[in-house]
């Protein structure tokens, strides 16, 4: 019997590659209480009174606040329960998502 030699597959190594982050940003307007504002990003954010307080300020300072950076489906799905909370309301309260540079 001849001697043959066999080379073994060797599989693909495969690059996982991270997925693309989101930012979570509030947008500042002059209806929404601040108390409302703050216990929105506390419930949906997880935030500290103290946290949830200085966000709420930095976007009624600046117009507009980074809330928070997660993966794309839990960026929109955080901003989408927290503005239908302050429609629930009856405010004009709104989170909108981006993508992070």
């Amino acid at each position: 019997m001849p001697d043959t030699v066999t080379t073994p597959r060797v599989a693909p190594k495969l690059k996982v590659e991270r997925p693309k982050l989101y930012k979570v940003i509030l947008i500042n307007d002059d209806f929404t209480p601040r108390e409302f504002v703050v216990r929105v990003l506390k419930s949906e954010f997880r935030m500290t009174e103290d946290q949830a307080a200085k966000v709420m300020m930095t976007a009624h300072q600046r117009g507009a606040c980074v809330v928070a950076v997660f993966t794309r489906d839990v960026a929109e799905t955080k901003a989408t329960r927290a503005t239908d909370a302050g429609r629930a309301k009856g405010y004009p309260l709104l989170f909108t998502t981006e993508p992070e540079e």
